[in-house]
Order: C-alpha cells, then structure tokens, then sequence
C-alpha cells in the first residue's frame, strides 16, 4: 500500500546556481550542501533542486518530456498582507510575475508567479484553513 504522503519534492532547474540564488533570496536556506542537487527543509517534507538534464537522465526521459508549469506548488499565509510581502519578495528575487494577488472566487486571496525555470508558485490566504504556528496545514474535516 503507498501511504498517504510526500516527502520529497524535486524540481528541474536549467542552471542550478541561479536557482539556488532564487530561492536564497527569499530566505530559503540550503540544508544538506553538497555539489550537483539543492536540498531544503520544509515542514514535514523536503523540496529539491537537481539539474534538468540530470533529472532526465536518472529518469532514463528526454529532457523534452519533463515539461514544466502543469502544476502548481503552493505557500499559504495567515493574512492578505503576508501574501502581499511574499508576492513582492518573490518578484524582487527574480520571478515571473503570473497574477498579482486578489480576492477569489472561493473567498480567500491569492496570487501566482513562476521562478526563473517556470515552475509554478501559489502565494495564498484561505480563511477556511487555519494554519499551525509553524505554516503548516492540517485541512479541516467535518469533525472540526
């Protein structure tokens, strides 16, 4: 049975000490350094940094086959201005501006912006999920 779970998530980066840069500049902090792959700590999970054509050759794929921007990764926030900061932070590092944030249709507030490989970044406030005093989620359930 595969529980229900992710531990790691690796993006494909073209160049990765620009990457690096990027995400150094929003306060982001390399926790295991060592050459070729870029690792950070998030909460409860990891997320990496790895050569494009390194990830394809470990995927015995193309590059061509890897694509980018069909999905999204997303940082929620406790309040519009925090998504407002981020946002602007994240613009600031280098990003690619995809929506400003604004109030949606399901009643939060959120906005988008792609890093410098593309990959896609939600800045939001749902106020239908609080979240823990570390940023970390637990989605609500009908119990609570």
């Amino acid at each position: 049975m595969t529980p229900q779970r992710v531990t790691l998530i690796t993006l494909g980066v073209r160049d990765l000490a620009r990457a690096r840069a990027f995400y150094e500049s929003l306060g982001w902090r390399d926790t295991r350094p060592q050459e070729g792959i870029v690792f950070y700590q998030l909460n409860g999970l990891a997320l990496g940094l790895f050569p494009l054509a390194d990830l394809a050759k470990d995927q015995t794929r193309n590059m061509s086959d890897l694509g980018t921007g069909a999905m999204t990764l997303a940082i929620n926030y406790g309040s519009e201005s925090e998504v407002d900061t981020a946002y602007a932070a994240a613009i600031r590092a280098g990003a690619a501006g995809l929506k400003r944030p604004e109030k949606v249709f399901w009643g939060g507030y959120s906005g988008y912006y792609a890093d410098p490989d593309g990959h896609v970044w939600e800045v939001a406030h749902n106020p239908f999920w609080p979240l823990s005093e570390d940023g970390s989620l637990t989605l609500p359930t009908d119990e609570n």
